[in-house]
């Protein structure tokens, strides 16, 4: 395949392969990834490829959460102590993470609203895209992969099925995470004293302010991987049906509406 680059020719593009992943635009349901923003911000930032402002939207949510006790609270609400939950939220922390929390819903539901448009002009537009990128430190190229192994990967370590298809901005940054999350939360701590059957002291070493934050983890890392492989594998086929089409397509070759072939 050949190797292209964006050379700002046309007024957009579908996708982008850089050593740093495949970026690409593809159609996505406004409503799921502002649910995911709602489930954890920055997270629809990052379906949507808007690595910067879904960061900074994360380490704003984790931040302020942990600040604010809202996780804590939430235990306490789950067990029915209404008094404590109240009493263990810090207002003045909390006055913050709700603007923000409100906006990265809002936000991301109006730039995947913004950005469906754009894909279906850059369809129309049909300039070709670099499909294969060779750098000092990488090599990266349009491929199909196998979307199981994405979602199984994810499940082993969060950020392991986005390195399976070349995400290497968000598998680092859910990798790094996931090492906080677990550090702080004694989770695997936890677990191994399960092991040995000490059923009281894994509960005791528990952090539940930051075990809440794992599960968002693992379902965005599977999300993610899973549809960011399908539509990888469906960017290749049209990208190489492209080329065999433009390079080896008899221009004579012509499909008739209507009539059967004798």
């Amino acid at each position: 395949m050949n190797n292209y680059t964006n050379d700002n020719t046309a007024r957009r593009y579908k996708a982008h392969v850089s050593i740093y992943g495949t970026t690409q635009l593809h159609l996505k349901n406004p409503y799921i990834i502002a649910w995911w923003s709602a489930a954890f911000p920055g997270f629809g930032h990052m379906l949507l490829s808007k690595y910067l402002r879904g960061y900074v939207l994360f380490i704003w949510e984790v931040v302020v959460n942990v600040k604010a006790h809202v996780n804590s609270s939430m235990i306490y609400s789950f067990q029915g102590n209404i008094d404590m939950a109240k009493e263990v939220l810090d207002t003045r922390w909390l006055l913050m993470y709700i603007p923000v929390y409100i906006f990265g819903i809002w936000d991301s539901y109006r730039t995947t609203v913004d950005l469906n448009k754009v894909y279906l002009l850059a369809e129309r537009e049909e300039h070709q895209f670099n499909s294969f990128s060779l750098g000092a430190l990488e090599i990266n190229y349009l491929d199909k992969r196998n979307p199981f192994l994405s979602v199984m990967w994810s499940l082993f370590i969060p950020g392991l099925g986005q390195l399976y298809i070349h995400r290497i901005l968000t598998a680092f940054f859910v990798i790094i995470w996931l090492v906080v999350f677990y550090y702080y939360s004694h989770v695997q701590e936890a677990v191994v004293l399960l092991f040995l059957g000490k059923v009281k002291e894994a509960t005791s070493v528990i952090k539940p302010a930051w075990l809440l934050f794992i599960p968002s983890h693992y379902g965005f890392a599977v999300y993610d991987s899973y549809i960011n492989t399908i539509e990888n594998n469906k960017l290749f086929e049209k990208d190489l049906r492209n080329h065999l089409t433009k390079n080896y397509q008899s221009k004579s070759f012509q499909i008739l509406k209507g009539q059967k072939v004798k």
